[in-house]
This record gives structure tokens, C-alpha cells and sequence, in this order.
């Protein structure tokens, strides 16, 4: 069972994207916006420090590559996202700079990966085009590439070359990184990408068929092997665990559009944390209890709707942040395991 701390550090309207970075030898948080509004910066505390930008906003992502801060730019909604970009931000001065790294519409997530003292940039479309609104005749892809040393290279007369590595994925939503690879969920099911090696290039396996909102990747049981833990389908109401091929546990009760999902260990456990953004708003702790022998949860917070969360801890204690997008407020949440 968890001990719950809440405290609300912010007010941002349509609040989204987070993301942790180093800045002067500090860790620090970013809220960024769904609409177009800012992006705020707070210390681990939950003390606001700066404002990195005003708008345009559309961010999904946010991503720390040496000096820069990468994000997602002008994805407003999976309707209007054509224009969307990857830029990045450079502090000059004490000013933040933005340029723009690559014009990429209805690109939702990205991450950098790094592999042989290389690094590289997965980048995801929810789709490639649309005709109407909900229009989903138009598959996304995975877009790949290699990073310079040197970013600030790349403008809008000069940007970074993509290529696509996978293609035909509907509803290309779902996105986390895992030891050194990219997980991507979509409506076809969920791919694990790997970055080049040696003599290797870009390789992909498909994990799972089942449709996946988003998910984990996680030992959750203790036995040595990853299970994924599933929301589906996009933007849904189910949370399942899969285990192989078989599912051994789904979540009883049905949360419409969930779509908050980061993992954490707390002491020996391992903690899958989830939210929806419709219906009671619940943000959930699931994990596995070995005594019992099944998967058990626990409502840390309701009525809050979480668009996403970031796990992480400080001096040895527990915290999970959280971009509260149903009730424009970021809340930082203590977490203390007490049985």
C-alpha cells in the first residue's frame, strides 16, 4: 500500500508533456502544453524557476539531447497536427533559442536512443494525412535517423533527414523506451525497435498484436522476464498485462480514455502508474504481489484526469509527477511503500 502526498505546484492550461533534464548540474521538470501555451520549468521541489517558452505549444514530447531541449511543436490534436514539427531549444544569454529540427506532420512521440557512443532519434506519426476529421485512411510510420554531435547545425533551411522504418501503422500513439530500444503501440500492436549495432542496421520485432493505446514494459512479477502492461485500445477503457502470448490480467473495472502510463520501483516492487481522463479521472498504482499471487491496484488520486505522469526519485524518496490536463493542474504526488 502507498502513502499519498499531493501537491498542486502549477496551473497550466491543457498541461501535457513532461519530461526531466539536466541544466547547470541540476535536474530539473518540464510541464509543456497541449494548446498554445507555455512550457515551465520547476526544481525537484516543485518550485516553479523559469518559463523556456510562451507558445506556439502542440507538445507531445519533450527530450533532453546534450544542451538542447527537443520537443514536439504545434500537434494541437490528432486533427490538427499537420503542421507539426520536432524543434529544439538552446539557452543563450539566459534566453532560450528555438530552431527547427525537422518539419514532420502529425508527429506525436519521439525519443533518443544511444547505442556504441552513437546517438539516435525514433520518431513516431499518429498518421500521415487526413481528408476529414477522425480520418484514419492514412497510416503513420516510425521515422528513424542519426544524431550529430552538434544538433545546432540543423535550422529550417537545413534540417535533419529521416528515414521511415516502419510503415502502414494506424492510430500510431503509444511510446516508451526500454533498455536502450523504442516501443511503439498502435492499432496493428506493439514493436520494439533496436538501433544499429556493429555491422547491423535498424532492426523491429512486433511484441504483441493486440491493439495498443500505449504501454509498458516491465519484470513485473520478479521472474526475470519483461510482461507488457496494455492500454488499449486507442484512447480506451482496458488495462491488461501480457505475459508471452497470454493475457493474465486485466484491470476489472472499464476507464474511459486512459492515457497517463510511466512505471517505477519503490523498494522491491515495481509500480505500473496509469490515469484517464474521462469517468471518475482516476490515477491508479498497479502492481504484482507476490504473496497473493495476482496483480493488485490502488486509486492514488480521482477527479484529477492525467494526461501523462513522470516517476522519479530524490534523496531516496519517492515521486510521481503528474500533468492533471482535465483540471489544468500539475501535481506533485509523495509515494511512500508502507506494507
Amino acid at each position: 500500500m502507498l502513502k499519498v502526498n499531493k501537491k498542486v505546484i502549477g496551473q497550466l492550461n491543457k498541461c501535457y508533456a513532461l519530461a526531466e533534464i539536466q541544466m547547470n548540474g541540476e535536474r530539473n521538470l518540464l510541464v509543456g502544453a497541449e494548446k498554445e501555451d507555455p512550457c515551465y520549468c520547476y526544481d525537484l521541489d516543485g518550485n516553479y524557476k523559469e518559463t523556456l517558452w510562451e507558445k506556439p505549444g502542440g507538445v507531445m514530447t519533450i527530450e533532453q539531447y546534450k544542451d538542447a531541449v527537443l520537443a514536439t511543436w504545434k500537434f494541437y490534436s490528432p486533427n490538427n497536427s499537420a503542421e507539426a514539427k520536432i524543434v529544439y531549444y538552446i539557452k543563450k544569454d539566459g534566453k532560450w533559442e528555438c530552431k527547427v529540427l525537422c518539419d514532420l506532420p502529425f508527429v506525436h512521440r519521439f525519443g533518443i536512443l544511444e547505442k556504441e557512443n552513437k546517438a539516435y532519434i525514433v520518431a513516431c506519426t499518429l498518421k500521415s494525412a487526413h481528408a476529414f476529421k477522425d480520418d484514419w485512411t492514412c497510416p503513420g510510420r516510425v521515422w528513424v535517423a542519426e544524431l550529430p554531435e552538434d544538433i545546432t547545425v540543423f535550422n529550417q533551411e537545413n534540417q535533419l533527414k529521416l528515414e521511415p522504418l516502419i510503415s502502414g501503422l494506424t492510430k500510431n500513439h503509444g511510446f516508451c523506451k526500454k533498455d536502450g530500444t523504442a516501443l511503439v503501440g498502435t492499432e496493428n500492436g506493439i514493436y520494439q525497435v533496436f538501433p544499429p549495432e556493429k555491422e547491423k542496421g535498424w532492426e523491429y520485432v512486433q511484441l504483441s498484436s493486440h491493439p495498443a493505446s500505449d504501454m509498458l514494459y516491465e519484470d513485473f512479477d520478479g521472474d526475470g522476464k519483461k510482461e507488457l502492461l496494455v492500454l488499449t485500445p486507442f484512447h480506451g477503457d482496458t488495462i491488461f498485462v501480457q505475459k508471452d502470448d497470454e493475457i493474465v490480467y486485466t484491470y476489472p473495472e472499464k476507464l474511459p480514455f486512459l492515457h497517463a502510463i510511466y512505471s517505477g520501483r519503490i523498494n522491491e516492487t515495481v509500480y505500473a502508474f496509469i490515469g484517464c481522463r474521462q469517468g471518475n479521472r482516476e490515477l491508479l498504482a498497479i502492481h504484482y504481489d507476490p504473496d497473493q499471487k495476482q496483480y493488485v491496484s490502488e486509486c492514488i488520486d480521482q477527479g484529477a484526469g492525467a494526461a501523462n505522469c513522470y516517476y522519479f526519485e530524490k534523496n531516496g524518496e519517492s515521486y510521481l509527477l503528474a500533468a492533471n490536463r482535465e483540471t489544468d493542474e500539475i501535481a506533485l504526488y509523495e509515494l511512500e511503500e508502507i506494507c
